[in-house]
């Protein structure tokens, strides 16, 4: 049996090697449009990296009349926590050589403003009762949060009013390191072949059943033929959907939202200063895309500051691909959807349009005001971020992932974005056992799988705190991330 993927980028690496650990026999093939694998929205700086574990994200914990809901934020923690068992597994078995390339230990905080005050404080009430959260501390003690966040709190008055929550075991994920480790063990340990400046311009059924996927690489066509297909390619995904002619592919059609970051280049003595990635609240009628945050990254080596993200309405499937690809992805059907979301989330589109146009001294000012004086701290640059594309189902816009497979079980396809690359392994290990249920449910690959993953269920690591714990530790040993947080050194408060 032969397996296509589209798309190197982070999805569909782990897919890649996923399958071939639990079924060595498979023949694996990667498409990949780029010259190398995890260029795409998996690159380090086209996302913000925060290794999404709902420690500082206010958006995964809505509020409704003063109850909050956490269930969202479980359940993203607890898939990062399989992220973070399967990344363990390969540093084990050698695939990445140092974890320090690809994760970094980095403070998860909060912070908001008077108005806020009150939400904060339930949050951290609800969350600290569950054991995922148990280590969270909150305060609302200007020398405390200084201590947290210096670079927030530097140019703040004493007499403002705020509070803030902290979590010493977050992390920082370059993802595109990630990607590019894991495609090299994929191609020279599993013996998965991968298809560089390959652009798939097609995929259709053949009368036969397999599927034939029609692809230009330097200027000449070639044809590519699969069993099984697993679409990962970001935005690129929904054309490719809808050629497929799959009738569910009719329910659904893309939402374009581009980002930008601003970014400084700093020390390692003021990463060890800060080491922290900080949350704010996204103002009244922004969307929660644009929740404002200061984070700290670390690529190649070196360390960088990102403020953002600045979104933007930005009609094309992926970076570096125009808006007539885009355009030639529309179908008179996905018309009335799109219309429908103009209508239902008018905020939304305004709010985009008028972010698009947005300069750098704009962008600037809001760091101002999110953390004072730190726009003159450093050199600040604009930089573009990845492109992300929402899903529009049933004419109803949705902000999350969606993994959709075939009824025949011969085409898997991935759609959406947040927060994706952080949750990578357990969905893709889950579109394995949907796509190829036939390899992924033998004894063989049941036992690989307790392998890779020590505890895989969502359900045992949220109630059974025991458990949580031993395997949360467990992967964080081989990781480097310590509870103590002991990679930041001690700021002074005041």
């Amino acid at each position: 049996m032969n397996l296509i993927i589209i798309g190197a980028g982070i999805m569909g690496t782990t897919f890649a090697v996923l399958a071939k650990e639990l079924a060595p026999e498979l023949d694996v093939t990667i498409l990949e449009r780029l010259g190398e694998a995890g260029g795409g929205n998996s690159w380090a700086f086209n996302n913000a990296g925060t290794g999404h574990e709902a420690n500082c994200e206010l958006n995964y914990t809505p509020v409704d009349e003063e109850v909050i809901s956490v269930e969202k934020a479980l359940k993203i923690h607890a898939q990062f926590n399989i992220a973070k068992q399967f990344w363990a597994h390969l540093v084990k078995t050698g695939a990445i050589k140092d974890p320090k390339t690809f994760i970094n230990q980095t403070k998860h905080c909060t912070i908001v403003s008077e108005a806020s005050v009150n939400e904060l404080r339930l949050r951290f009430k609800e969350m600290s009762a569950h054991h995922f959260f148990e280590n969270m501390k909150y305060s609302e003690d200007f020398d405390e949060i200084k201590s947290w966040i210096p670079f927030l709190m530097e140019g703040r008055s004493r007499t403002e009013k705020m509070a803030a929550t902290a979590i010493e075991t977050g992390t920082d994920v370059n993802f595109g390191a990630l990607t590019a480790q894991m495609a090299e063990y994929a191609v020279n340990t599993l013996g998965v072949k991968i298809e560089y400046n390959t652009h798939v311009r097609r995929v259709h059924k053949s009368p036969s059943g397999s599927w034939l996927i029609e692809t230009e690489s330097r200027g000449s066509a070639t044809q590519f033929k699969a069993d099984k297909l697993f679409v990962g390619a970001g935005g690129g995904a929904f054309p490719l959907l809808k050629k497929s002619h799959l009738p569910f592919g009719r329910r659904f059609t893309g939402f374009p939202v581009g980002g930008r970051f601003l970014k400084a280049n700093i020390s390692r003595e003021e990463a060890d200063q800060y080491r922290a990635k900080t949350y704010g609240k996204a103002k009244v009628g922004a969307p929660p895309m644009s929740v404002p945050h200061l984070d700290l990254r670390v690529a190649d080596g070196q360390h960088y500051l990102l403020f953002g993200p600045f979104a933007s309405f930005k009609p094309v499937l992926e970076k570096g691909r125009g808006f007539f690809d885009y355009l030639k992805a529309m179908r008179f059907h996905d018309i009335p959807s799109m219309l429908n979301v103009a209508i239902e989330h008018f905020p939304l589109v305004k709010y985009l349009v008028s972010e698009t146009f947005k300069g750098e001294k704009s962008m600037l000012e809001e760091l101002e005001d999110f953390a004072p004086g730190l726009s003159k701290k450093f050199q600040w640059k604009a930089i573009e971020a990845g492109q992300r594309v929402q899903i529009i189902k049933d004419g109803d816009l949705q902000m999350g992932t969606e993994v959709i497979v075939s009824t025949d079980k011969t085409y898997g396809t991935l759609l959406g974005a947040s927060p994706g690359a952080s949750v990578s392994p357990e969905v893709m290990l889950h579109c394995v056992e949907r796509l190829l249920p036939e390899l992924a449910f033998s004894d063989q690959a049941k036992q690989k799988i307790r392998d890779i993953f020590p505890e895989p269920e969502l359900e045992t690591l949220t109630t059974n705190a025991a458990r949580y714990r031993e395997v949360r530790d467990a992967a964080n040993e081989i990781l480097g991330i310590t509870a103590q947080g002991a990679e930041a050194k001690p700021t002074t408060s005041g």
